[in-house]
C-alpha cells in the first residue's frame, strides 16, 4: 500500500467546514490507513477532540471578546457548543464556572445530564460528578461548576466566576436582571468570559445584548446539523414551517424583531398566510416598481403578482408571488414581468408613471408588443398610499398564498424610524397591486392604460 502522505497529496481538497469534513471527503483507503496508524490513545483523544469535529460556528471566535452569543435553530448544536466551551475552559485552568438555564431542571436535564451535556463529554476520567444537594458539578481536577436558574436572579449575587454559560436566554423568565447580576460576577482569572446560546426571540434583553461592547456572534441553522438529527426531521420541519416567522426563528435561528411604528403587523400577515392558491380568481395583475437606474448599486425592481376573489365590499386580494430582484437591467425585469403575466394568465401589468412610466411601457412593449400595461400616477407619498392597503390587511381582506420573507420583512419595517434609507420596492409594487384589485374600483388612483 502507498504511504499515507503519498496518497494524501493526490487527493483534491474541497471546500470544507471542519476537519471531519476533510476526512469524510477522502478515499476510503486513505481513511482506513490513517485510522489504522493511530494508537489507541490517539484514537480515543480524537473521538473527544471537539474542535476536530465541530462546525466553525460551534467554536469560540478568535479575538479579544467578552461575550460570545451563539444564535441557532432548534437542534443546531448550541448545547454541545456551550458544554464543550466550558469543558475547554476547565481544561485550561478555570476553577469556578457558572451554568445558567431557564430553570434548575433545564440546567440539570439539558446542560449537565443531557446527551450533549457536560457529563456526556470527554474521556470518562475527565468527566465531572453532579452533586444534586449542592447544585454543582465537580471535576476531577477540583474545578467546580454551579447551577443557577434564571427564575431567581438573586441567587447569582455574591459568588464570582471565571466563565459562565447561559443557555436558552430567550426563554429566561427574567433575562435582563439575570444577565446584569451574572455579568457582575464574572471577575475571576485573567480573562473572564460569558457564552450565551439561544434560539432567538425578539425580547428586549436579547436586543440590548446585541449592542454590548465586546460581543461576538455566531449563527447556525437546524439544517446545518442534519447529520446529528433524526432522519426526516429537518425536511418535516421545513415542510411545516418553512419561511414563516416561526420557521425562520426556530429553524434558521434568525432574530426577527419588527420596529415600532411600522404600518404592517407581522402576526397579522402570518395569520393570513395560506399555502394554497385559490382555485378561482376574478382578476389577476402583475405590479412593477422599477428602479430609477440599472447600475450595480441600483434599487431592486419590485414585482408582485396578486389576484382578487369576489367583487364589491366583500372582495379579497391574494398575493401569489414576490418576484422582486436586483440590481436589474430593464431587459431583465421586463422579461420577468412578462413571464409572470403569461405564467399566471394575468389581466394586466401595473407600473407607476412617476418613475419613467413611459419608459417602463416602452421596455415591456419592446419584448411583448400587445402586453396590456396600466400606468398609475402617484399623487401622494409612499406612506399615504400604503395606509389604506395596511388597513385592508388589518381588516383581513388581503392574504398571502405562501411565505414571502423578503417582502414581509420590508412590509414590517415600512413606516418605522428604523426602516432605513433604501427604497421599499417590494412594498411599492404590493401597494399598486392591491390598489388595482381592491381600491381602484372605487375611484382611486388615477389610471391611464397604454
Amino acid at each position: 500500500m502507498k504511504a499515507i502522505s503519498e496518497i494524501w497529496q493526490t487527493c483534491p481538497i474541497p471546500a470544507l467546514n471542519s476537519s471531519r469534513d476533510l476526512i469524510a471527503s477522502l478515499p476510503r483507503e486513505v481513511v482506513k490507513a490513517w485510522l489504522k496508524a493511530l494508537s489507541d490513545d490517539q484514537a480515543r483523544r480524537l473521538l473527544h477532540d471537539f474542535p476536530y469535529w465541530a462546525d466553525p460556528a460551534q467554536l469560540p471566535p478568535l479575538g479579544d471578546w467578552l461575550i460570545w452569543l451563539f444564535m441557532g435553530g432548534r437542534g443546531a448544536g448550541k448545547t454541545r457548543a456551550g458544554a464543550e466551551w466550558i469543558r475547554a475552559r476547565i481544561a485550561a485552568g478555570d476553577e469556578r464556572v457558572a451554568l445558567v438555564g431557564p430553570t434548575f431542571s433545564d440546567v440539570r436535564e439539558v446542560m449537565i445530564e443531557g446527551p450533549s451535556g457536560l457529563r456526556a463529554l470527554g474521556p470518562d476520567e475527565e468527566r465531572p460528578r453532579y452533586e444534586a444537594s449542592r447544585k454543582r458539578l465537580v471535576w476531577p481536577n477540583g474545578a467546580v461548576g454551579y447551577a443557577f436558574s434564571a427564575e431567581d436572579p438573586d441567587g447569582l449575587r455574591g459568588p464570582q466566576y471565571a466563565a459562565c454559560w447561559g443557555d436558552e436566554m430567550a426563554a429566561w423568565a427574567k433575562p435582563q436582571e439575570t444577565l446584569d447580576i451574572l455579568r457582575m460576577g464574572l471577575r475571576l482569572g485573567a480573562a473572564p468570559r460569558l457564552m450565551v446560546s439561544t434560539t432567538p426571540r425578539p425580547i428586549p434583553a436579547l436586543k440590548r445584548l446585541l449592542t454590548a461592547r465586546g460581543l461576538v456572534v455566531t449563527r447556525r441553522t437546524t439544517a446545518q446539523n442534519i447529520a446529528n438529527l433524526g432522519e426526516g426531521f429537518v425536511e418535516a420541519m421545513h415542510d411545516a414551517y418553512g419561511a414563516s416567522r416561526l420557521g425562520r426563528q426556530e429553524l434558521q435561528g434568525e432574530l426577527i424583531a419588527d420596529p415600532p411604528g411600522a404600518l404592517f403587523a407581522r402576526d397579522r400577515i402570518e395569520a393570513q398566510t395560506r399555502m394554497d392558491v385559490p382555485p378561482t380568481l376574478d382578476r389577476l395583475v402583475v405590479a412593477i416598481d422599477p428602479p430609477a437606474s440599472s447600475g450595480p448599486r441600483s434599487d431592486e425592481c419590485g414585482i408582485i403578482v396578486a389576484g382578487r376573489i369576489g367583487d364589491g365590499a366583500g372582495a379579497r386580494a391574494v398575493v401569489l408571488a414576490d418576484l422582486s430582484f436586483g440590481p436589474a437591467r430593464p431587459a431583465d425585469w421586463a422579461r420577468t414581468a412578462i413571464s409572470a403575466f403569461e405564467g399566471y394568465e394575468a389581466d394586466c401589468v401595473i407600473a407607476e408613471s412617476n418613475q419613467g412610466g413611459e419608459m417602463v411601457a416602452s421596455v415591456l412593449h419592446t419584448q411583448a408588443p400587445g402586453l396590456p400595461v396600466r400606468l398609475v400616477h402617484a399623487s401622494r407619498g409612499k406612506q399615504a398610499r400604503a395606509e389604506p392597503v395596511a388597513a385592508l390587511y388589518e381588516a383581513g381582506r388581503v392574504e398571502h398564498a405562501g411565505h414571502f420573507p423578503a417582502l414581509v420583512d420590508q412590509m414590517c419595517a415600512f413606516g418605522s424610524a428604523e426602516a432605513g434609507g433604501g427604497s421599499p420596492d417590494r412594498v411599492d409594487a404590493l401597494v399598486w397591486a392591491i390598489f388595482e384589485l381592491l381600491i381602484r374600483p372605487r375611484g382611486m388612483p388615477r389610471v391611464r392604460p397604454v
